[in-house]
């Protein structure tokens, strides 16, 4: 009976009595109803009206952000894409890169649309002021998976996190970065113009990075944190330019978006 209720704890004295006396798992038991229910009584198994609900690890892919967590700075770096219009309806695109060991925001970068090129302009100037992560987890959007910035990543010696399909959870800092972002800035901003939009979400990641304190930091600021293990650096970059060259990958020829 303890065996059956560890299996089925939400198996009732008769239902019990059923697997007991049936032929398929216990060999058909000879037992009294009574007798079942007696013992059920005597062990309290009784089945509880109010359940403790059980945490399951979110998603089934080994490259989440629980199962692969980040634990230490430059270890897994995550990125993904907003998207925001402007006053004319113009389509802006929103590229965001974090540390989610140390919650900085390392590049917030806008354009009408991008490409995997541009993704990897982006990149590598972070590569070149910071030094590259040793993992980078995305979505499996076109712009992340393209064969182009897989080949460029493996030459950088970045390993790739490509979060289960569907299962935004799994990549739960970036996703909570992006709730910030669109909750304290735009969902309150009409932007004019790209440049506009540019000027104005970078200084929204210089004050995140300085001002903002970050309740999974202890209530330090990003850069405080930093501070705190002792690094030489600052804890923010600039706004990524897509005009510098990679680290250890073919210089790529600067994109022009017009605006």
């Amino acid at each position: 009976m303890r065996k059956i209720v560890e299996t089925f704890p939400r198996h009732g004295s008769e239902r019990t009595h059923r697997v007991l006396t049936g032929p398929e798992a216990f060999g058909g038991w000879k037992v009294n109803i009574k007798r079942v229910h007696r013992i059920w009584k005597e062990e309290h198994m009784q089945v509880p009206q109010k359940q403790r609900k059980r945490r399951r690890l979110p998603g089934s892919s080994a490259n989440g952000c629980v199962r692969h967590r980040a634990t230490h700075r430059n270890h897994v770096w995550s990125y993904d894409f907003l998207t925001e219009r402007t006053e004319d309806g113009r389509q802006l695109r929103i590229l965001v890169v974090i540390d989610e060991f140390t919650r900085e925001c390392l590049a917030i970068d806008v354009a009408r649309s991008f490409t995997a090129r541009d993704v990897i302009m982006t990149l590598q100037y972070l590569f070149a002021v910071r030094g590259p992560p040793e993992h980078l987890r995305s979505d499996n959007g076109p712009e992340f998976v393209a064969k182009e910035i897989q080949e460029w990543l493996a030459r950088a010696c970045v390993r790739t996190l490509y979060i289960q399909k569907a299962s935004p959870w799994e990549n739960g800092y970036v996703e909570s970065f992006n709730g910030r972002l669109r909750d304290e800035l735009l969902d309150r901003e009409l932007f004019l113009s790209l440049p506009e939009a540019r000027v104005v979400l970078d200084q929204w990641r210089m004050d995140y990075n300085h001002r903002r304190p970050h309740g999974g930091l202890k209530w330090l600021t990003p850069a405080a944190f930093v501070a705190g293990l002792n690094d030489t650096a600052s804890g923010a970059v600039p706004a990524a330019s897509r005009g510098v060259s990679p680290v250890g990958a073919t210089p790529l020829p600067p994109t022009h978006h017009a605006d």
